[in-house]
């Protein structure tokens, strides 16, 4: 479900080294130079794997019921037009229904397409006006609103949507201001009905195992370490990298692990792709070793032909002459179509993500009653607390996905009153109950916990994602996978015990997120994220099933994006990575 990945996690990453940030939502500019130095679409893969995090098209269908009747003589003619509103709080206009005559219970025809981020929270408004007779025979699109008369409106979360049974969602219409019927509460405006379903594009995927032979050393002590990259032109003919393998060590031969792509990522089977061939860097200044424009279908016939596709090296301008074309050949030894079960197959079906939030109440946090402090809380009741930030941005992205909105939450490094310093106790100061309601209860939680605990030391994780780990294993037969999200200002001490619990958690329906508050070094916490590296192994020699751990540094989020896209671009993926390797189907018999 938009995304495309490699099997391979062991070795390093084929892309990740150079430690930049890119926005993976801007179309990157396609580089056209044989050494690539500081090369955004590096940033963008080494962020989301290769993959857009999880997005998938939708259409949406709407219909109303109870509407105002507008007109004398007859019923209104009504038409919705839909909005996203922008991260600037501005309305984005993103379609129009036709006009429907003469009905208080409309179901439009017309389907709006809509891109799904699970990442990003999506205000949609809905607005209903009845057109008056004299613009009929005009294109909706051409129409005025002022013009028309307005018959309410409703405003939701396209996430809301997407977790009701069936995709489907029913709001009451208001008024509102700057319209006929602004603050008429009492009166009666109708509902509107919204249903959503993913295109077909969304869940069809191609899987191609990829091979080179005959690639040209770009080292001078070793061979080259090669990986793929392909990319698809966007609509300003700038290419947008969309998968990639992993590194083959000192290999100028490779055979890569299967790659799977969805035909949403790519365009259609038709739209021409991009394969390039890097030698690794582990400066992130990865060569060129060669480039070939493909599509799908052109990729499946390579398939079916067994025969292979020359590379080739790019000219810097039409004056140098055609393009070297190379003796390095690019087989595609495997290409297979299927449609995959995609994350909201799952959610449709009753499966839940289920929060927890863990804080740390080291003393390196400072005094709280200080302003300098990072537990420092405006009385204003300004969210200028990076805790609280990082609480409420994650929180109200996955509160959507959990039905009854209990959250556990728990303090680690802090001695609460009458008692030794603890590394996991209740922020509800119960000694039974960990959770509370909503992310409102965890932020009034964590009020209530710093004016109760003091700020101790040292920082440890192992014993909280031991309690988060105990109740997913609870649990693990259940609908429900479990996301952890730990906030922290400094390096960890028990490194290996986070590890042993880390490696030990990866069988379990969890994921842990862990945020970077401060200006503390996190190195130590980017070994236990998997995106750059190995995967983790614990002290006796186990490695981890699955990378189940991203880690965040709140400095270095890049301008315009928010903790949770940092945060949970990839958590689908690995929720889906858990479905996958127990064998789970979203559909209940």
């Amino acid at each position: 479900m938009g995304a495309c990945i490699s099997d391979a996690r062991g070795g390093q990453e084929a892309v990740g080294e150079n430690g930049g940030n890119g926005n993976r939502y801007f179309s990157q500019a396609y580089a056209n130079e044989t050494s690539v130095m500081a090369y955004e679409a590096v940033d963008f893969l080494n962020k989301t794997k290769g993959s857009h995090g999880l997005s998938s098209l939708l259409e949406l269908s709407l219909s109303a019921s109870n509407l105002r009747d507008r007109d004398f003589l007859s019923k209104s003619d009504p038409m919705a037009v839909v909005y996203m509103k922008k991260q600037d709080g501005s309305l984005e206009e993103l379609g129009r229904t036709e006009v429907i005559l003469n009905s208080l219970d409309p179901v439009w025809i017309t389907k709006l397409r809509i891109t799904y981020y699970f990442e990003i929270l999506q205000l949609l408004t809905f607005r209903l006006y009845d057109v008056d007779t004299k613009f009929h025979n005009v294109p909706t699109q051409m129409l005025r609103l002022d013009e028309q008369q307005f018959l309410g409106e409703a405003d939701c979360f396209l996430s809301e949507i997407v977790t009701k049974p069936g995709k489907n969602l029913t709001k009451p219409l208001k008024g509102a201001t700057g319209h006929t019927g602004a603050g008429q509460w009492s009166q009666k405006f109708g509902n509107i009905t919204l249903q959503v379903e993913e295109t077909i594009n969304s869940k069809m995927v191609v899987e191609m195992v990829l091979r080179s032979a005959n690639l040209e050393n770009k080292e001078i002590f070793s061979k080259s370490d090669p990986f793929l990259k392909i990319s698809r032109p966007s609509e300003n003919g700038n290419y947008v990298p969309v998968c990639k393998t992993e590194v083959k060590r000192n290999n100028l031969n490779p055979i890569w692990k299967p790659v799977t792509l969805s035909l949403q990522q790519a365009g259609s089977m038709d739209n021409p792709l991009m394969l390039e061939c890097y030698d690794f860097n582990n400066s992130g200044n990865h060569y060129l070793m060669g480039r070939i424009q493909k599509s799908l279908t052109d990729l499946e016939n390579l398939s079916k032909s067994k025969s292979g596709e020359n590379f080739y090296m790019p000219t810097s301008s039409k004056r140098d002459g055609p393009n070297k074309i190379l003796k390095s050949q690019l087989f595609v030894e495997k290409f297979s179509m299927s449609t995959k079960h995609s994350f909201l197959d799952y959610i449709t079906n009753g499966y839940e993500l289920n929060f927890m939030v863990a804080i740390d109440f080291t003393a390196s946090n400072g005094n709280p009653r200080l302003p300098d402090s990072l537990h420092y809380i405006d009385p204003s009741g300004r969210l200028i607390n990076a805790y609280q930030r990082a609480i409420m941005s994650v929180g109200e992205v996955l509160e959507f996905y959990d039905t009854d909105k209990k959250f556990p939450a728990w303090g680690f490094g802090g001695r609460p009153i009458d008692g030794p310093v603890s590394h996991c106790f209740n922020l509800s100061g119960s000694d039974r109950l960990a959770e509370v309601e909503g992310i409102a209860g965890i932020m009034s939680a964590y009020s209530s916990a710093l004016k109760n605990v003091a700020l101790a030391g040292p920082t440890l994780f192992g014993q909280v994602i031991n309690c988060a780990a105990s109740i997913a294993g609870q649990h693990a037969e259940q609908r429900k996978y479990y996301v952890l999200l730990i906030i922290t200002d400094g390096v960890i001490t028990d490194l290996q015990e986070t590890k042993d619990s880390i490696v030990k958690a990866s069988d379990l329906p969890l994921s842990i997120l862990i945020v970077g508050v401060g200006g503390a070094d996190f190195k130590e916490m980017e070994i236990l994220d998997a995106d750059k590296g190995d995967r983790l192994e614990s002290s006796t020699g186990r490695v981890a099933t699955r990378d189940i751990v991203q880690f965040v540094p709140m400095r270095d989020l890049p301008t315009g994006e928010t903790i949770a896209q940092s945060l949970l671009a990839e958590l689908p993926m690995q929720f889906l990575s858990y479905m996958k390797s127990r064998s789970i189907e979203p559909f209940v018999d």
